[in-house]
């Protein structure tokens, strides 16, 4: 009787490597510090010797960065055009 064979994912080595909750754990806590967050999302966005989880997570998180941030650009630019607006009327 021949048996299948079943391929181990766990904790292996290398991109396809699960990530521990111990893991995501430091991860969303340097991810919570300002300006290193940024710096790390891209970091693990784009380096080699991320894990592939991390990586596409990264990447999420920084285009979620991108449309949050022209979100927000777009509501104050209305913001202080409505201001200049009433205030050349006055």
């Amino acid at each position: 009787m021949e048996q299948a064979s079943i391929p181990v994912t766990e904790r292996s080595a290398g991109p396809a490597a699960v990530i521990t909750v111990g893991e995501w754990l430091v991860t969303m806590l340097i991810a919570a510090i300002p300006l290193v967050n940024v710096v790390m999302l891209f970091v693990w966005a784009f380096g080699s010797n991320t894990k592939l989880s991390k990586a596409n997570w990264a990447k999420a998180t920084l285009i979620f960065l991108v449309i949050a941030f022209v979100f927000y650009f777009l509501i104050i630019v209305t913001f202080i055009g409505g201001i200049a607006t009433l205030s050349s009327r006055y």
